[in-house]
């Protein structure tokens, strides 16, 4: 593993760091902030996940996250979105390819050869952070936003007991219904419908629940609400009687600033949880 970078940050160190990944077949970046703590004993960790056009770096330099991690002795990972590199397929649309992993394990061609997001997020990237940092393994949490949103919903759900709490900022609710799921579900796992359930936080709510702490936040002047859909996933909640929070929040768009609004009370959600 390659430092990149080491900062000195709120009495911790925001790191950027470069790996080969086996499972995505290219190197990969990844940004991990450690509080003060991780000096003397390993900490807590709460993963990140960003959206779309998003490498590590957007959450990190944006969302302001990492005060509020300093405060409750949490780790921060800010993985990136996708494989990367001259020998990874790409597309010209910002929604496919590259930047556009959509945290899913591709079946098609040209995506199946790098775009395995899912086990790379969920397995490998993991094992290299635990192995090479102070990190508790059985301490996590999960948040992200947007298309990371959507990723860190679907990653909650489908691996009970992994995560102590999840939490998601606009997240993309019900892709298999939005254009923003649809495309790209067709190209990196083709066309039958019935693979894409387990890549929706709408439909995996209704199924599974989540056993565990919750919480939504969504712009109500979220320029991309057709796309992201979170109606569905309010009614999803309803009707599994799911416990959590869902909140609109007024005047709010789609932006960082919207991030950076809410983020010290995500970080806060996240830590009494992981407390528990």
């Amino acid at each position: 593993m390659e430092t990149i970078s080491e900062n000195a940050c709120f009495g911790g160190v925001q790191g950027v760091y470069r790996h080969a990944s086996a499972v995505l077949g290219c190197d990969m970046t990844f940004g991990l902030f450690l509080p003060a703590e991780a000096r003397r004993h390993p900490v807590p960790v709460l993963w990140y996940l960003s959206g779309l056009t998003c490498t590590h770096e957007n959450a990190m330099t944006k969302a302001g996250a990492q005060a509020h991690a300093a405060a409750h002795g949490l780790a921060l990972v800010f993985p990136d979105t996708s494989p990367r590199g001259d020998g990874v397929a790409d597309d010209d649309a910002f929604d496919l390819g590259q930047g556009a992993g959509f945290y899913v394990n591709a079946t098609r061609d040209p995506w199946a050869k790098n775009y395995r997001m899912w086990d790379y997020i969920t397995d490998e990237l993991p094992r290299v952070l635990m192995a090479g940092f102070a990190l508790e393994e059985d301490r996590q949490a999960i948040t992200g936003h947007s298309m990371g949103g959507h990723g860190a919903l679907s990653m909650a759900m489908q691996l009970p007991g992994r995560f102590a709490s999840v939490s998601a900022f606009a997240p993309i609710a019900n892709p298999t219904a939005s254009d923003w799921g649809r495309k790209q579900f067709t190209a990196y796992l083709g066309a039958d419908e019935g693979t894409w359930a387990a890549h929706d936080s709408s439909l995996l709510m209704l199924e599974h629940g989540f056993r565990g702490d919750l919480l939504i936040d969504q712009g109500a002047s979220d320029q991309f609400l057709d796309l992201l859909r979170p109606e569905a996933l309010a009614h999803a909640m309803a009707a599994r009687r799911q416990s959590g929070t869902f909140r609109m929040q007024a005047g709010y768009d789609h932006s960082y600033f919207f991030v950076s609004s809410f983020i010290g009370e995500h970080i806060a959600f996240h830590a009494k949880a992981l407390a528990k």
